[in-house]
C-alpha cells in the first residue's frame, strides 16, 4: 500500500470519538508508557545476539531534488518508495525498547514517522481516537512538541455511527501518504479536499508550532459529498485523496480512491486532473527522474506530466487481480505501492489467486522482465510495498491479518518472508532465500550498511499471551539475528502502521497505544 495505512488507526475506541479534540498548535500532555497486557514477565525480553553490520550491495537511491533527504522523508523512505535507508538501524546491542502513550486515554497511533533534517525532530501523522493530527516529536522522549488537528474522515464518521469498521480500517485516505519538502514542510492532502505545506518553528513564545505556509482546495476538482458529523449517511459520491508526492520537476501529484490523478503546481495553484475508467487505487506510488508509477486494483500504470501539467499515461500492463479480496488485504488487487529499481525496473506484486507473484517490469515500456510465485498455495497475500534495493526485492507474507479487532489473543499468521533477486543477465529473478517469521502488518524495512531487515512480529501461543517483538533478520541469509519485546497485548499491534528507522539508529513502530522506540544502549 505500502498501506498505511490503514493504520490508520482507523478510529479505535469506540464512544471516545469527539473526546481530546485538540487545537492547532496546542501542545498536550503525553500519558506516559504504553501499557502492556497479561503476560510480559512469562516471555524473552531478547532473544538472539548483536548483529555484525554487512552491507547489502547496490547503487544508492538517487534523491528526489524536490522532497526531503533519502531516509527521512515518507513512509516509503524515498522517492522510490524503496523503504531502505542509507543508515544503520539497531544491531541489537544492549537493545532497549521504549513507547509513549497519548494522554486521556485515546490511542495514539502513528501511520508515518519522518524526520526533520534541520531541526532533528520527528514530524508524524498520527490518530488520536478517532481524529487524526500533525505531531512534532522529541525523538528522544517520544514527547509532543506541538501538535495540529487534522478532519476526520468520512470513513471514520461512519464506522463510528455505524459501528461497522470495515470500511475505516480499509481506507488509506486522510493524510498518511505525506512526505517532507526540502524545507522540511510536510505535504499533506486532507480529508476536507486541501492539500497543505506545514511548516514547522518556535514562536513568540518559545514553543513550537505548527504553521501552514500554503493550502490548495481540491475541493472542486473531486466529488465531495462526503460523511460528517452532522450528515454520516450523504447520497452522492466521496472520492478522498489517498497519496501526495512530488515529481522530479516540482510539480505536487495526488491521486485518489476511484482512480482520480492530479497535479498541482506549487509556483501557480494550477492543478490538472485525469481519471483512471472503472479503476480504484488504495496505494501510494513512486515517482524517478523518468516519470510516475501507479498501480490500480487493475494494473501498473507510468505516467508523466505534459507541458501544462496535465498527466499522461504512457503505458498501462495489466496484472491477475485474482478473484477477490484475501485476508490480508484491503481491496482486491496488488497491495503494494511500486517499488522502482535503479533506472530500468519497477516492481509490484499481484493478487493472484493460489500464489501470489512478486512481478518485475521494464519503466521504459512496462514489459514483464519476471514473476516468482511466493508463499504457501492458498495462503499468500501482501498488503504492503515490497523492499527494494540494488538486484534483491524482500516481501512479507500479510495472509490472514484483517486488522486489531479480528486478531484472537494469542493468535498469529501463515507468516512468512522472502527475499527475491533479479538474475544478473536482468531477464528472469529467483528466490534466495524463505524465512518463517510472521511479521503481520508492518510495512518491512531495509537498513544498507546494516545489512538487516526488519520485521514486526508476533508468535501464536497457546497460553494467550500477545507478544510483539522487532526482529532482525539477515538480509543475505534469511537468518533471525534478534528479537527485542516491544511490549505484550493489544495496545502494541501495529495495526498496518509501518517501521521507521530514524538517522541515530532507532527504529520507531507505531502501535495501537501510541509509539514504540527500540534503541542500541552504549
Amino acid at each position: 500500500m505500502s498501506r498505511i495505512r490503514r493504520y490508520l488507526a482507523a478510529g479505535t475506541a469506540v464512544g471516545t470519538v469527539m473526546a481530546g479534540v485538540l487545537t492547532a498548535g496546542a501542545t498536550p500532555a503525553n500519558a506516559g508508557p504504553v501499557p502492556d497486557g497479561p503476560g510480559k514477565w512469562l516471555v524473552p525480553k531478547y532473544v538472539g545476539g548483536p548483529a555484525t553490520p554487512r552491507p547489502l550491495p547496490g547503487q544508492p537511491v538517487p534523491a528526489n531534488p524536490h522532497q526531503g533527504p533519502v531516509g527521512l522523508s515518507s513512509m516509503h523512505a524515498d522517492s522510490y518508495a524503496s523503504d531502505t535507508y542509507p543508515f544503520s538501524g539497531p544491531l541489537g546491542r544492549r537493545p532497549e525498547a521504549v513507547s509513549e502513550a497519548k494522554a486521556g486515554g485515546l490511542p495514539g497511533l502513528c501511520s508515518t514517522v519522518t524526520f526533520a533534517k534541520d531541526t532533528g525532530l520527528i514530524v508524524a501523522q498520527c490518530t488520536q481516537g478517532a481524529n487524526f493530527m500533525l505531531r512534532l516529536i522529541d525523538p528522544k522522549t517520544l514527547q509532543d512538541l506541538a501538535t495540529y488537528q487534522l478532519p476526520p474522515r468520512p470513513s471514520t464518521v461512519q464506522a463510528v455511527v455505524s459501528a461497522d469498521f470495515d470500511k475505516v480500517l480499509t481506507d488509506t485516505s486522510g493524510g498518511a501518504y505525506y512526505y517532507l519538502d526540502g524545507q522540511d514542510r510536510a505535504v499533506l492532502a486532507d480529508s476536507a479536499f486541501h492539500l497543505r505545506r506545514f511548516a514547522h518553528d518556535k514562536g513568540p513564545d518559545g514553543k513550537w508550532r505548527f504553521t501552514v505556509t500554503d493550502d490548495w482546495d481540491l475541493s472542486g476538482y473531486l466529488p465531495n459529498d462526503c460523511a460528517t458529523w452532522t450528515n454520516p449517511w450523504p447520497k452522492g459520491e466521496c472520492d478522498p485523496i489517498t497519496s501526495v508526492g512530488p515529481d522530479w520537476g516540482g510539480l505536487i501529484w495526488w491521486i485518489s480512491r476511484n482512480g482520480r490523478i492530479g497535479t498541482v503546481d506549487p509556483e501557480t495553484g494550477t492543478v490538472k486532473t485525469i481519471r483512471l475508467d472503472g479503476e480504484g487505487i488504495q496505494n501510494s506510488f513512486a515517482t524517478g527522474a523518468d516519470g510516475v508509477s501507479i498501480v490500480s486494483d487493475h494494473a501498473l500504470y507510468k505516467l508523466r506530466a505534459a507541458a501544462d501539467g496535465t498527466p499522461e499515461i504512457l503505458w498501462r500492463t495489466p496484472y491477475d487481480r485474482g478473484t477477490g479480496r484475501k485476508p490480508g488485504q484491503i481491496d482486491q488487487g496488488s497491495g503494494s505501492t511500486p517499488t522502482m529499481l535503479g533506472t530500468e525496473y519497477v516492481a509490484i506484486t499481484d493478487n493472484a489467486d493460489d500464489r501470489m507473484h512478486v512481478q518485475v517490469h521494464r519503466r521504459e515500456d512496462g514489459r514483464l522482465v519476471c514473476k516468482v510465485p511466493v508463499f504457501g498455495s492458498g495462503a499468500s497475500a501482501t498488503d504492503n510495498s515490497l523492499v527494494g534495493y540494488g538486484n534483491s526485492l524482500f516481501v512479507e507474507n500479510n495472509y490472514g491479518y484483517r486488522n486489531f479487532f479480528e486478531l484472537a489473543p494469542g493468535g498469529s499468521t501463515v507468516g512468512g518472508v522472502s527475499r527475491v533477486d533479479m538474475d544478473a543477465d536482468g531477464q528472469g529473478c529467483h528466490t534466495v532465500w524463505e524465512s518463517k517469521e510472521r511479521s503481520l502488518s508492518t510495512v518491512p524495512k531495509v537498513s544498507v550498511p546494516a545489512g538487516l531487515l526488519y520485521l514486526y512480529t508476533k508468535e501464536p501461543r497457546r497460553d494467550l499471551i500477545d507478544a510483539w517483538y522487532l526482529t532482525a533478520v539477515d538480509v543475505h541469509t534469511g537468518k533471525t539475528v534478534y528479537k527485542v519485546l516491544t511490549g505484550t497485548g493489544k495496545w502494541f499491534d501495529n495495526n498496518w502502521a509501518p517501521i521507521t528507522l530514524g538517522p541515530d539508529g532507532t527504529a520507531y513502530v507505531g502501535v495501537v497505544g501510541g509509539l514504540v522506540a527500540v534503541r542500541d544502549r552504549p
